[in-house]
């Protein structure tokens, strides 16, 4: 059946501008980073995919490295463009990463111009693609000299295949240094991609206020803890969960008493607010403009819609923003 999007797809969602730039983006924007590789049914991939993009959730991101296998989230989402999204390609922003291990041998990793413009045609190739939106730099390299890096992401907006540019992971004074070249090659950052959440907050330190007083936008992955800042855990730990799955990316010994404590008083909270605690976790992230948008994962539509469905509600007051910090901050 061939695919036709809501019609009402921009009505629920809200669009906020990255940085100083022209572009736009969703509050919420759908990472796939797990759910999309060759491990999970195509069928299952397309229809999150079609049901984020029928709520108004216009930005897709990917990297190279991302299933798994590495590089198969990336194919499975150039079938599904091809297949369902062709007619609505200038309406999504589709991003792109290179820095984590991707092939074999001194070239496949961290941040050479070699890696980064290798891989980026290999994303396109994956994709089908003439160009990506973004690419970014996935994380810094401590032995490329920055100059070699940033003058690779210059290079590929200058060639056509990446709009914009962005960082991932780099710490602010990293960052600060990355920015000031990327200004005068004349390829300005568009859009930093830290990890930030509740439970993660080092962004606060520094890099927020860099980023907003350079005019460059920002993404949170992992706004959720990895699952943590959900409802999930309140009870131990389920079966079926992430936590039980032997996932790298959530193991048991994190799910402490002491976070489970928080998490439960958190969502005690949440309820008062009439949320979910997962939607008052990207509700917090989002509680000021110095964050352009949450990158979340969904391996369920009703995850889409619950994100999407935070917006009604997406202000704290005075009171709770200080009884979230007090739970936070809390040793016991």
């Amino acid at each position: 059946m061939v695919y036709q999007a809501n019609p009402q797809r921009y009505e629920a969602m809200e669009y906020r501008r990255c940085g100083k730039s022209g572009l736009k983006l969703p509050a919420i924007s759908l990472g796939l980073w797990h759910n999309f590789g060759d491990a999970t049914l195509l069928e299952t991939s397309r229809q999150l995919l079609r049901h984020a993009f029928d709520l108004g959730i216009t930005h897709f991101d990917l990297a190279n490295n991302y299933g798994p296998p590495p590089g198969s989230a990336e194919s499975n989402f150039g079938r599904i463009l091809r297949e369902d999204f062709l007619p609505y390609r200038d309406e999504l922003i589709i991003s792109s990463k290179a820095g984590y291990t991707m092939w074999d041998g001194p070239y496949g990793d961290w941040g050479s111009r070699k890696y980064l413009v290798a891989s980026l045609d290999q994303s396109l190739k994956r994709m089908g693609l003439e160009y990506v939106d973004i690419f970014y730099h996935h994380r810094p390299d401590p032995e490329t000299p920055l100059e070699e890096t940033m003058r690779a992401l210059d290079h590929v907006v200058r060639q056509g295949k990446a709009l914009y540019v962005g960082l991932s992971n780099y710490p602010a004074e990293r960052a600060r240094e990355a920015l000031a070249i990327l200004q005068d090659l004349g390829t300005p950052c568009l859009i930093h991609q830290p990890k930030y959440s509740m439970f993660e907050r080092w962004v606060e330190e520094g890099l927020l206020d860099l980023l907003q007083a350079q005019g460059v936008g920002s993404i949170a992955f992992s706004p959720l803890a990895g699952g943590q800042l959900t409802d999930r855990y309140l009870n131990g730990i389920p079966a079926d969960s992430r936590a039980a799955s032997g996932s790298q990316f959530l193991k048991p010994d994190q799910l402490t008493d002491v976070k489970i404590d928080k998490v439960r008083q958190l969502n005690d909270i949440a309820l008062k607010r009439g949320q979910k605690l997962s939607q008052m976790a990207l509700a917090w992230v989002l509680r000021h403009e110095k964050v352009t948008s949450v990158l979340i994962g969904a391996s369920k539509t009703a995850q889409l819609d619950d994100a999407v469905g935070m917006l009604k509600n997406r202000r704290f007051t005075q009171q709770e923003c200080e009884a979230i910090d007090a739970i936070l901050n809390s040793a016991n």
